[in-house]
């Protein structure tokens, strides 16, 4: 797809009467630093605006609907998926200024924040009050913005939902510039298509969020962990089946497979975590009489489904130490083989329940074939897993041999009835998959809304295969080999 070429002096009187010449740039080494997310894929905008009010952002986005010009909508750009890669150049906005509460309405179980503010920020700001807005594993800098442009979610999806479940409404700038408002300051509404859900998980290819009501998800009072081991990888996938069929629906249930805990163990030695094929951790949330029964009622299930030992943690302390090894192993998985770094890729599917042991199972065998560590963890509470793959990224052959693994794990998870992402979004890295996971006919119909809305295709192009084939958008974009 071809782009008309930006009249780069046009855009800077405009840029500079609009949001002053201090917000804005075109410097090489600042468009530098705006080129990648946490993906493989790289590619530097033409400009970096950081807009501070939905007016802005309405004239940024008008004149770049006359002029044809990509606009990019970015929070903290800790994403997986190359969702804010420019791939056709054009403005990135960079909306981590706009981070503010904007009210707080205690009464009717709701808050409005703007795009940029970051989740923990936003959960320091609620805590005195008795609430909370779940995010992400990295809720310490995703902002509210990419969280529900990726209807992202974490451990505790298993419980809350996903963060569009507590989205209410939100304040849309269009492709065209318009202004809309969606959805409901009441905490239901059956009235018309739901726009709110439509804007949610769009990933930026509908328009700019400016405005945000969330519902607010009361704090628990207290909390306590079950740490379930197993010497058999698949037993720790049928312990989950059987919690579920047992009706305990925990706060959630994360999982470490063997290669994550020895890389954890490597990365902090002091963390000490048991040597076992897998570890279960379950979290129960709830007043402080009905933990223990909980803990002790999946303690029993975890060894009927072949648990070789049960840990119980009801102290602070000892929680936070169990979620701190949890935490680390995204980071500690370049500690499984001397020489290997982590790609995010094939990183974020997700299959029903039941097809969790035979999931794991792939895993371990395609890292056995390949000689590439996995390291598997994740959300397994609702069969979300994050294999992390790691490679030589020096080693030129290893790169043909990482898509063939991809394609196999993303394949598998199809296959099982599951998806290709269940939380970090699709943007370029998982596109090939989207006829594949849909069909030609929802494909077709997400094409259709895509084009009504932005018939220009200037918000984000690129993503999602709503315009061009995945493939020519890949060969675009160059990879990350660092």
């Amino acid at each position: 797809m071809e782009r008309k070429s930006i009249d780069k002096e046009k855009l800077n009187e405009f840029l500079t009467a609009t949001v002053g010449k201090e917000n804005f740039s075109m410097d090489p080494v600042m468009l530098l630093t705006f080129a990648t997310d946490a993906s493989r894929f790289e590619k530097t905008p033409d400009v970096v605006v950081r807009p501070s009010s939905t007016e802005q952002i309405s004239k940024i986005v008008r004149y770049c609907y006359e002029n044809e010009i990509p606009v990019i909508p970015a929070g903290a750009r800790t994403g997986c998926s190359g969702g804010i890669i420019a791939v056709y150049g054009g403005i990135l906005l960079d909306l981590t200024g706009m981070n503010h509460v904007l009210e707080l309405d205690v009464d009717n179980l709701q808050v409005c924040v703007e795009p940029g503010i970051v989740n923990d920020k936003l959960n320091e700001f609620l805590k005195p009050h008795g609430f909370l807005v779940p995010g992400p594993a990295s809720s310490y800098a995703a902002t509210i913005g990419g969280m529900v442009g990726n209807d992202s979610s974490g451990k505790e999806a298993v419980n809350y939902g996903t963060t569009g479940a507590y989205v209410l409404k939100m304040e849309v700038v269009l492709p065209d510039g318009r202004i809309t408002t969606v959805g409901s300051n009441a905490l239901k509404t059956a009235s018309g298509l739901n726009l709110v859900g439509l804007f949610t998980g769009s990933e930026g290819v509908l328009g700019v969020f400016t405005k945000i009501w969330l519902r607010l998800i009361p704090l628990p009072e207290t909390e306590g962990i079950a740490m379930a081991l197993f010497d058999e990888l698949e037993n720790a996938g049928k312990a989950v089946i059987n919690t579920f069929k047992a009706g305990i629906i925990p706060g959630c249930v994360e999982i470490l497979d063997k290669s994550s805990i020895y890389a954890i163990n490597q990365y902090k030695p002091e963390m000490q975590l048991p040597d076992v094929e897998a570890m279960l951790l379950y979290e129960v949330e709830g007043s402080s009489y009905e933990i223990e029964p909980k803990i002790n009622r999946i303690a029993e299930i975890c060894k009927d489904s072949g648990a070789i030992e049960v840990k119980k943690a009801t102290e602070k302390a000892e929680i936070d130490r169990l979620w701190e090894a949890r935490s680390l192993v995204g980071a500690a998985s370049v500690r499984v083989r001397e020489g290997y770094s982590r790609v995010y890729a094939g990183e974020d599917l997700a299959v029903p329940i039941s097809k969790i042991p035979e999931m794991l199972t792939f895993l371990r065998e395609a890292s056995q074939r390949y000689d590439f560590p996995i390291v598997t963890f994740g959300h397994v509470g609702d069969g979300n897993l994050h294999p992390a793959i790691t490679i030589r990224k020096e080693v030129a052959e290893d790169w043909p041999k990482l898509e063939a693994l991809i394609e196999e794990i993303n394949q598998k998870a199809l296959e099982l009835g599951g998806t290709v992402t269940g939380e970090h979004g699709i943007g370029i890295a998982r596109a090939r998959y989207m006829k594949r996971e849909h069909g030609e006919v929802a494909l077709d119909i997400m094409k259709a809304i895509k084009w009504a809305l932005d018939p220009k295709n200037i918000m984000n192009p690129g993503k999602m295969a709503l315009n061009e084939d995945p493939e020519v958008i890949l060969n675009k974009i160059p990879v990350k080999t660092i």
